[in-house]
């Protein structure tokens, strides 16, 4: 691993705990959750129960679970509550990890730049029929 400071490594997980809405579940590769946390009531993330099939109670994991041993990563996932999330899911020996993460501010961000595209190719359209006019 890095070698990265206490003081760094203290400030990364404050920073992406208080300003992306961490949340996490664990599932067993039979699918049942283990355990939950975080701030998943932000996702409509509730009334979990234990030993339950994930799929059937967080409706976007259908099918995405079991892993094998590579991670998978979601980008701008919109949950029930309207929400964007990041999504990561990757194994360990407990079982699979799912990791939510709030990218709202990253979608807005991509958004807005993904419409300035669109205004110039509309733009360079315009031009180009005006000009074999």
């Amino acid at each position: 691993m890095l070698d990265i400071p206490d003081a760094v490594l203290t400030y990364i997980l404050h920073f992406i705990i208080k300003g992306r809405s961490l949340a996490y579940l664990l599932v067993r590769k039979d699918g049942c959750l283990i355990a939950w946390g975080g701030q998943l009531n932000e996702y409509g993330i509730t009334n979990l129960c234990q030993g339950e099939q994930i799929g059937q109670q967080v409706f976007f994991l259908e099918g995405l679970l079991p892993i094998d041993d590579s991670s998978l990563f979601l980008p701008f996932i919109q949950t029930a509550t309207n929400i964007c999330a990041d999504i990561h899911i990757f194994p360990s020996v407990e079982g699979d990890w799912v990791l939510l993460l709030n990218s709202i501010v990253d979608e807005n961000y991509f958004s807005s730049i993904q419409q300035e595209v669109n205004n110039y190719s509309l733009l360079q359209e315009k031009i180009s029929r005006l000009e074999s006019q």
